[in-house]
């Protein structure tokens, strides 16, 4: 698979630890909200489906990633180990919205990864439910951005 020169460590084959740490970078760039910064964790031609959308390529998921965070507003994520093995990692997740009319949104899933040599995701599969929560019975409760390292996991908060 095509990704350029770019390097992102950590690099497969991954260990417990160094799978928790590409994790945590995952989740410190999607609560960037910056598609730029977002998409080139992805190889050139990755291959995704998130939900019933496909994208085919690092400019079609950067697309995706625009409309997104245009439509999931104050979004707030944390991402937990679900198995590793040499170059592909599982994870779930669940993040924190609401739309243009104050609906806010708790959505769940789960994303399977593939990466290249280099470190740069080249396949990622994402099934994801998305629940309605009341303001009240959010859990994600710090400043937009990276999620400080004392927040409570997706484990710690029952999630």
């Amino acid at each position: 698979m095509s990704s350029n020169t770019q390097v992102r460590p950590p690099l497969p084959p991954f260990t417990r630890e160094s799978a928790i740490e590409k994790i945590r970078l995952a989740e410190d760039g999607w609560n960037s909200r910056d598609p730029e910064r977002v998409s080139l964790a992805y190889t050139l031609d990755t291959q995704w489906r998130n939900r019933a959308e496909f994208a085919h390529d690092r400019e079609q998921a950067k697309a995706f990633l625009t409309r997104k965070w245009a439509k999931e507003l104050d979004y707030r994520l944390i991402k937990e180990l679900w198995a590793f093995t040499d170059n592909r990692i599982a994870v779930r997740y669940a993040y924190e919205w609401h739309d243009d009319s104050g609906n806010w949104f708790r959505s769940y899933g789960n994303e399977n990864w593939e990466f290249d040599e280099q470190g740069l995701m080249a396949r990622r599969f994402a099934c994801i439910n998305d629940m309605p929560i009341k303001a009240s019975e959010r859990k994600f409760h710090w400043p937009l951005g990276r999620r400080p390292d004392d927040h409570p996991g997706l484990s710690e908060l029952g999630l």
